[in-house]
């Protein structure tokens, strides 16, 4: 086999928007390998070993499994809504953003019991909200939330408001797909009972792999539940996976080897470090967007560090569709905001980039706006 040194080098691409990320030539070429079936030992294995590490990412080596999923990060919401609410019982849903009213609509299509906690979608959501849902509705067993609103960059207070769920005696479910393996988090420490994620966000690989994380006893227990979905049922997949190493379903090969590449490069930069560059990335985006003249959406003490949402100009001809295509063609790529009645764009700072292609890009962005006639600093 080549070493991937004297592959051909790929044209890189710098991806700001919330994901699929930028990915390493590694991880790329870890693709390449010869075919198999993927009901081979020797995939069963590289399985196991996957999933022993996406739990070790959270530090849940003790208490947690990991699930896996064909699919994108959505099968996860899914999974999760329809498989952990016990007969008879309500599931909470922290709506503050786009990504929890997703959770929303997934209930909602299974004609499921829920309460919709609509929240102030620029800020952190309201714990004294939460405990008064959680206060006047004794049927609700499961709180769920989302860590990161994509959609706005709004981080929301996920161990607290684990600890109001566990008050309760409620199982925690958190969207953590675009904070997985960048904002450090500890399963047990933050109150968290499910999280979940996909291959193309934290560990930085490919779209096509996603994984749930959560408490075993709780998997093992929701096999008395409501079954309501086949495909992403949670606990037939668990027990599928524990008792042969494999998906119920066909696995995506070639994502897998790109994963299991991803997690050891996720290993080798370390928690710390890697939490530290993405923080770096961000302080660049919002410095250089400043100087612009752009609004932030959000109060950067509610921001995530992940993703900035800036207001779009009030200057007739900024046009954000000019705008892409004119970076695009440089090679950076930018993604439109997710707030239906205001018009903003994200750049995010998610894979593998660094500032200093935050300071490249902001050379052409400048180049785009003043193309665009567009006056800058920019006018609100």
């Amino acid at each position: 086999m080549m070493k991937t040194d004297e592959l051909p080098k790929i044209k890189r691409n710098v991806l700001l928007n919330p994901g699929p990320a930028t990915t390493t030539d590694t991880v790329k070429y870890a693709q390449i390998v010869p075919d198999i079936c993927p009901r081979e030992d020797e995939f069963g294995d590289i399985m196991k070993q996957i999933g022993r590490d996406l739990v070790r990412v959270v530090h849940g080596e003790d208490a947690f499994t990991a699930v896996l999923f064909c699919g994108s990060g959505t099968i996860n919401i899914d999974a999760t809504v329809s498989s952990l609410v016990p007969a008879g019982k309500k599931i909470l849903i922290v709506d503050n953003g786009a990504y929890s009213g997703r959770a929303v609509e997934v209930a909602q299509y299974y004609h499921m019991d829920y309460v919709d906690l609509k929240l102030d979608i620029t800020k952190p959501a309201d714990l004294g909200a939460i405990r008064a849902a959680l206060e006047q509705d004794s049927d609700i067993a499961v709180v769920y939330c989302c860590h990161n609103e994509t959609g706005t960059g709004v981080l929301n207070p996920i161990r607290e408001i684990g600890a109001l769920a566990h008050e309760y005696g409620d199982t925690m479910v958190v969207d953590t797909t675009s904070t997985y393996a960048m904002i450090p988090i500890d399963m047990e420490r933050d109150n968290l009972d499910f999280v979940m994620s996909s291959a193309q966000k934290g560990i930085m690989a490919f779209t096509g792999l996603s994984y749930t994380i959560g408490r075993t006893s709780i998997l093992e227990a929701s096999r008395d539940y409501p079954t309501r979905s086949y495909y992403t049922n949670l606990y037939m997949q668990y027990s599928f996976i524990e008792k042969t190493g494999q998906m119920h379903f066909t696995p995506p090969v070639q994502t897998i080897y790109a994963a299991r590449q991803g997690l050891k490069e996720y290993f080798a930069e370390g928690e710390t470090a890697k939490w530290g560059r993405h923080q770096a990335v961000w302080q660049a985006l919002v410095d250089g967007a400043e100087a612009l003249g752009f609004e932030l959406l959000i109060d950067k003490k509610y921001q995530s560090k992940l993703v900035v949402s800036l207001k779009n100009p009030n200057d007739t001809r900024f046009s954000f569709d000019q705008m892409h295509d004119l970076v695009y063609k440089k090679g950076y790529t930018i993604y439109p905001g997710k707030v239906s009645d205001l018009p903003t764009f994200r750049l995010c700072a998610l894979g593998a980039i660094t500032p200093e292609d935050i300071q490249k890009f902001y050379v052409v962005l400048k180049e785009a706006l003043t193309q665009m006639d567009v006056q800058i600093p920019v006018q609100y």
